[in-house]
């Protein structure tokens, strides 16, 4: 329970009866094409401007109706009082007991009275040196990050993102799979007087990270390398383990950061040096005008709060159980594992903050593509498949090459696919028919450049808060993620000597096949 803050089941408020009732009476039958005709000033009432990012939801099957029983619906559930609690460090992660802070990683230098503040800007001092001094070294051409989840997911999501940012003369790699394929492949491309390897992992003892970590020292004192200190840094708590391992070069961050939520941090390490520092501060400045946006706005003019409640409609009202992601934009090519990890990690949970079981839809699954290579692989099913899934497109006015008509032809692919899945052609006729009346929302970005990105990334990560605080789950936890682990520990040995008592049958005879 949250100090101070005892929130109804969101099922149990009036808002909610009423969104049922809506659903089922006027809302029936609801058609985006007549909402259109009808709603003149649809498309202004169903957009908005938020820091760096313009978002259009009148794509989405939902009504002003709807909307204002929604916005309804965060009041009853004390929305803004859980968010203020979380801006103000209290415990809101309430099943470790631990305050959620990653906000403050991106708050400038004396505009925070937070105690630990002063840390923050000394760490993140500390870490853009580090990355200034790599970026000045001629002698090392690449960096290999090793971690997993999110000391992997951010930080390659980043880089790939701002990779027109990036500094020229180094190559950026990263190996996250305990698969020895995965990492086989990079060393083989690698020297070891040119690398420099940085090991993130909070506490150290990840087995993934830590197995790709001792393969990888392995590998550089075979080939030949000297002085693991200078090439190994490690991202992590956890000095004593980082320095019994060879490195003296370390970075932390504390516990109130979530893995998921951590590319602001020292993780971050990668992004700094391939962006530099200048850009790095550029990426928290995007992201802390959104958290300013998200603390401050209105219910009803705030984007991450009419996201998250958008996401409660569709999932709880209207019964979709996926999003899809479409990037129109190569360089967000792993922005869907990002986000994937970002909202099923966090919301993906069956019971309530205090451990007791829901009676709702949580988290939708989300999947998807960089456009216009989805066109091409799953789109058939979204224009004429049974389910309906709600696409969110995400544009960038200007391109960063200067390739003539490419962009032209891109965006005009983004258009029209929002335009294709709500107007359909449903008079076409068996095989060639449409329905159409598909739902989708579009976000466009200026430019796709460090403050662009922080405020996106930071915009999602604010619209996840909200329909995991409409839910009433601790969406900063992750429990679901440790029993595979602890049994996997069990199964290794067993490997080795072929030993099945205890294990169900099925388990067994996969094991006795994989030996």
């Amino acid at each position: 329970m949250i100090t101070g803050l005892s929130r109804p089941h969101c099922d149990h408020t009036q808002a909610w009866q009423l969104l049922r009732q809506h659903r089922d009476g006027q809302f029936a039958g609801f058609d985006l094409r007549r909402a259109f005709q009808h709603e003149p000033a649809r498309f202004e009432t169903h957009s908005q401007q938020a820091p760096h990012v313009f978002a259009d939801l009148s794509k989405n099957l939902v009504d002003e109706h709807a909307r204002s029983l929604l916005l309804e619906l965060a009041r009853e559930c004390m929305l803004e009082r859980h968010r203020d609690l979380m801006f103000a460090g209290a415990p809101v992660n309430n099943t470790e007991g631990r305050a959620v802070k990653h906000w403050l990683l991106r708050v400038p230098r004396g505009a925070s009275a937070d105690p630990d503040a002063a840390e923050v800007h000394e760490t993140l001092d500390a870490m853009l040196d580090c990355a200034a001094s790599v970026r000045a070294d001629e002698a090392i051409t690449d960096v290999v990050n090793i971690g997993i989840g999110g000391s992997d997911l951010g930080p390659q999501m980043a880089v790939a993102a701002l990779e027109a940012f990036a500094i020229p003369g180094k190559r950026f790699h990263f190996v996250s799979n305990v698969d020895g394929h995965e990492l086989a492949a990079v060393l083989r491309t690698l020297r070891p007087a040119s690398t420099l390897f940085l090991i993130a992992s909070k506490t150290f003892t990840t087995l993934e990270t830590m197995t790709n970590a001792r393969s990888a020292r392995a590998w550089f004192e075979a080939e030949g390398g000297r002085d693991v200190a200078r090439h190994f840094v490690a991202l992590t708590t956890n000095t004593q383990a980082a320095a019994e391992f060879g490195i003296r070069t370390t970075f932390g961050f504390r516990d109130w950061v979530g893995g998921r939520y951590s590319m602001w941090s020292s993780i971050g390490l990668p992004i700094a040096i391939a962006i530099g520092p200048e850009n790095f501060r550029a990426l928290l400045a995007g992201a802390h005008a959104m958290d300013r946006h998200f603390a401050t706005a209105p219910l009803a003019a705030n984007l991450p709060v009419r996201l998250g409640l958008l996401d409660i409609w569709n999932r709880n009202f209207l019964g979709q159980p996926s999003r899809s992601i479409a990037p129109y934009h190569s360089a967000l090519r792993r922005l869907p594992a990002y986000l994937q990890q970002l909202e099923m990690e966090s919301n993906g949970k069956r019971v309530d903050a205090q451990g007791r079981p829901l009676s709702v839809q949580t988290s939708p699954v989300l999947w998807g593509e960089p456009g216009t290579n989805g066109q091409h692989a799953y789109f058939q099913m979204l224009h004429q498949g049974t389910d309906t899934v709600p696409v969110e497109f995400i544009a960038v006015r200007q391109a960063a090459h200067g390739l003539p008509g490419h962009h032209a032809q891109l965006l005009a692919n983004a258009l029209a696919q929002a335009q294709a899945l709500m107007q359909g052609r449903p008079d076409a006729g068996g095989h060639r028919d449409f329905p159409g009346n598909r739902p989708s929302s579009f976000f466009i970005l200026d430019r796709l450049d460090p403050a662009s990105l922080g405020a996106f990334i930071a915009m999602q990560e604010h619209r996840v808060f909200t329909s995991g605080s409409i839910w009433g789950i601790d969406s900063f936890d992750q429990w679901g993620v440790e029993l595979g682990k602890v049994l996997a520990q069990d199964i290794v040995p067993r490997l080795a000597t072929g030993e099945v008592q205890g294990l169900d049958a099925s388990t067994a005879g996969l094991l006795a096949r994989l030996r």
